[in-house]
Parts: C-alpha cells; sequence; structure tokens
C-alpha cells in the first residue's frame, strides 16, 4: 500500500492519464495474480455464517432464503402512502421501507409555520397516532418487517408504530423491522438533527434498552453509510466512518449500564450500493470482517451474534441522472447485483426516474423487478461468495480494509465519531469535490452525462404531489388536537420533560403521552425544552 497520506480519495489526474482509480484512490493494475492475495487470506475468509464472517452471516446464504426486497416509499397522506405500500406488497416485496416527510423527520407538526411547502413531499407525513394507525390500515404488522427511516424523532415513530401493532392485537414480541435512530451520521452529512448530541444519543440508548425489553426482534439502530456517501464520501471512507460511528454507539450504550450482548445482535447497519461491482463486493466483504474484529477485540463480545454484521443496501441515489434517465434501469441493476453478491440482508432498488421525482408506480414496479430477475435468473443467488478467491477482490478487499483503518485509528487519537464531526465532514467535501472535479473534465465516464450526450427529452410520467394534500393534512392535524384532552396532553408532556431532566429511559413517559394523543412536533418540543436545539460550529 502506497505511503501518501491522502489513501481515501481518488486524484484528479485527468482523462489521459493512463492509471485507473476506484473512487477511494485505490490504484487498479491491468492484472491480478496469486502474488496479489493477501497472506493471511485462509483466516480472513474462515467459514459462511462464523465468525470472522467475511464470506456472509449465513452458512447457506441465499439457497435457504433471499434477502427482504424492500421498496423506499412514502409520500404526501398516510391514505396515499398505505396505497402505495398495498401496491408494492402485492407485487412480490417482501418488506417495507417507510420515508417521512421532512417536518417528521425534524420532530416538528405540519401545523408549524416552518414547514409550509414540506408537508409530505419527501415521506409521509406522521403527526399523530392516527397518522399510523392509517398508514398500516389492512396491513397486519406480525406478517410484515418495516423499515424506518427516521433518526431524531425515531423513539416517537418506534413507539407510534408499537402502539398501532397493539390495536391490532400484535404483541410486541411479534414486530419485526428496522428504525435508522443513526443521528451521528446527521450531523456530519444529512443535517435532519434537533437536539445536541448529548440527548440525542441518549434517545439512542435509551431505544437499546426499551427494545431489548419489550421488542427483542426490533433492530434498534441502522448504522448508515448510505447517507454520506450521497454526500460524497469514497467507498473507503463510508466504510471507516460508518464503522467509527457505530464503535461511538456501542460504547454509549455500555456507558449507560447495558451489556453489550444483550444489545450488540439487534445492531444493523445501512451502505451505498454504487457502480463498481468489484469495489462494492470488496467494500462489503471487508465492513464484516472489520465490525467482526472490532466487536471481539474492542468490546469482547461473546456471542457470535454481536460480531455479525447485518446490513441494508440502498442503491446509490446520487449516481441516477437526469439525462437519458432510462439508462438508470441499468445503473440500478448493476448496483443491485454487487450488493447481493457482496452478501446484503435487505435491498431497495431504486426507482429510474428519482433523479426528477419520487418515482411512479411503474418505476416502483421495474425496480422491485430488477431485484427479481437478480434473484432468479442472474445465478448470483447460487453460491456463497461468489467473487471469494478472486485475485482482484481478494486484493481490494484487503486493501480497503487498511485504508479504512488508518481513518478509524485517526478519528479514535480525536476521541472518537462525536469529537471528530467536523473532521469527518471535511473529509467527506474533500471526497465530493474530487468526484465533481473528476467528473468536470471527464476523467470520469458517466454515459449520457459527459459523453453520449443526447438532446433532452421532456418525460412527462412523474410523480407529482397534490399541493392539496399538504392543506388535508393540517386541517386533519387541527381536529385532532381539538379532539382531545387538553390538560390531560400537558400533563403528559410535562413528565416528558422531567424524565429529560433526569436519567431514566424517557420512552415510557413518551409512550404513554402517544398514547394519550399528544402529537409527534409536542412530544419533540417538550424534549427540545430540555435538551435545546444543535446549532452546528463548524
Amino acid at each position: 500500500m502506497a505511503t501518501d497520506e491522502r489513501l481515501t480519495v481518488a486524484p484528479v489526474v485527468g482523462p489521459d492519464d493512463p492509471r485507473r482509480f476506484t473512487d477511494s484512490g485505490i490504484e487498479v493494475e491491468s492484472l491480478y495474480t496469486q502474488e496479489d492475495l493477501p497472506d493471511d487470506l485462509p483466516q480472513r475468509l474462515g467459514e459462511p455464517g462464523a465468525s470472522p464472517f467475511t464470506r456472509g452471516v449465513h452458512g447457506e446464504m441465499y439457497r435457504k432464503r433471499l434477502w427482504t426486497m424492500r421498496q423506499y416509499a412514502g409520500y404526501a397522506s398516510a391514505k396515499e402512502s398505505n396505497e402505495r405500500y398495498k401496491y408494492l406488497l402485492e407485487h412480490g416485496s417482501t418488506g417495507l421501507s417507510m420515508a417521512f416527510d421532512l417536518p417528521t423527520q425534524l420532530g416538528l407538526d405540519s401545523d408549524d409555520p416552518r414547514c409550509l411547502g414540506e408537508v409530505g413531499r419527501t415521506g409521509v407525513a406522521i403527526d399523530t397516532i392516527d397518522d399510523m394507525r392509517l398508514t398500516f390500515d389492512g396491513i397486519p404488522l406480525d406478517e410484515v418487517s418495516t423499515s424506518m427511516t427516521i433518526n431524531a424523532p425515531a423513539a416517537v415513530l418506534l413507539l407510534l408504530y408499537e402502539l398501532v401493532g397493539e390495536e391490532q392485537g400484535v404483541s410486541s414480541e411479534e414486530l419485526t423491522g428496522t428504525t435508522q435512530n443513526d443521528i451521528l451520521k446527521e450531523y456530519i452529512a444529512r443535517g435532519n438533527y434537533i437536539y445536541p448530541p448529548q440527548g440525542a444519543m441518549r434517545l439512542v440508548t435509551d431505544l437499546f434498552a426499551y427494545c431489548e425489553a419489550h421488542v427483542p426482534r426490533w433492530n434498534t439502530i441502522s448504522i448508515s453509510g448510505y447517507h454520506m456517501r450521497e454526500q460524497g464520501c469514497s467507498a473507503v471512507q463510508e466504510v471507516a466512518f460508518t464503522l467509527a460511528n457505530g464503535i461511538a454507539y456501542v460504547q454509549a450504550a455500555l456507558d449507560a449500564g447495558l451489556a453489550v450482548d444483550d444489545f450488540a445482535p439487534r445492531l444493523a447497519f445501512f451502505f451505498n450500493g454504487h457502480n463498481n461491482v468489484f469495489q462494492e463486493v470488496a467494500k462489503f466483504r471487508a465492513v464484516r470482517h472489520m465490525w467482526a474484529r472490532i466487536m471481539e477485540e474492542r468490546f469482547n463480545a461473546q456471542d457470535p451474534k454481536s460480531r455479525m454484521l447485518r446490513f441494508h443496501t440502498q442503491t446509490g441515489g446520487v449516481t441516477l441522472t437526469a439525462q437519458q434517465p432510462q439508462n438508470n434501469v441499468v445503473r440500478v441493476a448493476l448496483q443491485a447485483f454487487a450488493a447481493v453478491c457482496g452478501g446484503t440482508q435487505s435491498l431497495h432498488t431504486n426507482g429510474w426516474d428519482e433523479a426528477l421525482s419520487l418515482p411512479t408506480e411503474r418505476a416502483a414496479k421495474i425496480a422491485l423487478r430488477t431485484q427479481q430477475i437478480v434473484a432468479h435468473e442472474s445465478g448470483a443467488t447460487d453460491t456463497v461468495d461468489p467473487f471469494a478467491g478472486s485475485y482482484f477482490v481478494e486484493s481490494l478487499t484487503a486493501e480497503i480494509e487498511a485504508r479504512a483503518q488508518e481513518l478509524i485509528d485517526k478519528i479514535d487519537g480525536m476521541g472518537g465519531s462525536v469529537e471528530a464531526i467536523a473532521f469527518i465532514k471535511s473529509e467527506v467535501e474533500e471526497s465530493a469535490w474530487g468526484y465533481q472535479e473528476r467528473y468536470r473534465i471527464a476523467q470520469d465516464v458517466v454515459v449520457g452525462v459527459n459523453k453520449y450526450e443526447e438532446e433532452p427529452l421532456e418525460i412527462d410520467d412523474v410523480l407529482r404531489v397534490d399541493p392539496e394534500s399538504e392543506r388535508e393534512q393540517v386541517e386533519r392535524l387541527k381536529a385532532f388536537k381539538a379532539d382531545r384532552d387538553a390538560e390531560q396532553v400537558e400533563a403528559r408532556l410535562g413528565e416528558i420533560r422531567r424524565c429529560a431532566e433526569g436519567s431514566d429511559n424517557l420512552l415510557y413517559p413518551i409512550k404513554d403521552a402517544l398514547r394519550d394523543r399528544c402529537s409527534v412536533g409536542e412530544v419533540c418540543g417538550a424534549m427540545r425544552d430540555v435538551f435545546g436545539d444543535y446549532q452546528p460550529t463548524f
């Protein structure tokens, strides 16, 4: 490996340079041989289903059971999202992935003046238990696994889901799914935070403890590299920053008094799928091997499930192009193939039209069919870890791990991810600049954008959210707030404030408040009164 300090970003060398690099700055040789294999390959590989899990988390992988096919969806009202979820389930989705609008992600009610024009735009608006009830009307929660892309208010949305399950007669022990609940990447790359890190991390670990006691099959966090990759980080940075954040969450849970083997088996991860099939396969294999070693050596995890990195993949939204958008079908297929060959546990495939709008039903179905074609026609599911032993892929796997470990060591030297937020942000920004510069000078080719261009075509079939849905949501919320015991609401919010000032688990008073018809915005606002708002200083 080179000794250059910059080991995580491809250099900008121009289109005439004969060398080839991955986005992480790994130079790709014209030929790989046995000499390029790591010396400790047998130990690194192990057996699938056993530590260090390089070859996969299950012994038979997809020969026994396919990954969960999730399609990320949600828009406008609870009613419209309910209809889309039913459509996807009817066409073969085996799990739901719930998108929330921006106000919900920020813990604001739809009637907040700051939310004008944003209600229902990027996902479904969930203000109340009525909204969650309607979203899952006719969808039995004991028969479907639901992933929620929600972070700062993750505990609130999980509890609404649990309450709806109780109304359906589904016990909490039967609920399966994931709350993203990854606040650190919000400070780094996405910006949808509410509270400063101390209060936010407390909510994360309170959710860990609550689910261990009450919702044992729920994945309590999805530690997410996806959004950092969308923001512009490289594959090596995605591995390093995601695992560094994972280390921070494990340490926070230990500091809160939890035992590692009680909560670690329910940790999950979320990665991006990009176009370079070989680097992506190597990335997934490397990150599994690294996490097993971290959990064993650093945290002394004894349960093999605590060392097992299970992950969801979403194909790369940032790779989709508005120019010649039908080409995105091919990009998504390559990314899905890489995720499957890399051993993903669940997968979302983007609609080809998502550079233009939220996906239409037609685009969503094509995306789902892409997963089904990979599953049943590509051969990728016929054998476990099909790229194992490849001179190129094994060399890439080892190189990604070595470079990612250098970054983790640097973050450790700063005191961990919370203290290193500014550093991580700057690394992502530098990588994003490099991407843009390489595209600008056509060092990296994007078909239809900087090569093989055509005159743009007008695309008529795009999804447009009816502005009327926002007015209807606000009116529904006003009616909800008018039809409740105001004194009881204020009493419940007071209990949340008192709990936030102490150290007891916040999820219990939050659940009581939601059951007694407090809104998401009111509950999050009560905690904001104690924790304050996060104000970035960089």
